[in-house]
């Protein structure tokens, strides 16, 4: 299948899995994090609080509650300073985690924000690139729909 490019707000996208760019502990925070915790209702705090947090490059699932999404994949982007190769490995980490987790759940469409172009800082450009290069490498093998979902 194909990538794709989108504009919307990802708490109201219906697909199999959503992925929030979460912080470490899996909480809630501020901007894609923290809608989609507060659009899925207080029962996906309270998964998260079972799943001890996750490691950046790492991803977690859970269900996805109130949203239109059936799970929502968690996970956590590395913060960016100075664009070293590690940040880049890591970021690469989230979408290829993210991903496996999916088709392990049987997933056929996964919409990803752009991971760590926000509030951690990755330049929007350098975040779009990993994110194309890393699904589209994904997808040459496995049978997906995945989009990127920027805000508008």
């Amino acid at each position: 299948m194909a990538l794709s490019i989108i504009y919307g707000d990802i708490t109201k996208v219906k697909a199999d899995a959503i992925v929030n760019a979460a912080n470490s502990s899996l909480l809630g925070g501020g901007g894609v994090d923290g809608a989609i915790h507060k659009a899925a209702g207080k029962e996906l705090l309270n998964e998260c609080l079972t799943l001890n947090g996750c490691k950046t490059g790492e991803a977690k699932i859970t269900k996805g509650y109130n949203l239109p999404s059936k799970y929502v994949i968690h996970t956590v982007g590395p913060v960016w300073t100075k664009g070293s190769k590690a940040e880049m490995k890591m970021l690469k980490n989230c979408y290829i985690n993210s991903l496996i987790l999916a088709k392990e759940y049987n997933c056929k469409h996964v919409v990803f924000p752009l991971i760590s172009s926000g509030a951690y800082g990755c330049p929007k450009n350098i975040a779009l690139e990993i994110a194309q290069d890393t699904i589209e490498e994904f997808l040459s093998k496995n049978d997906m729909e995945v989009q990127i979902i920027l805000y508008n």
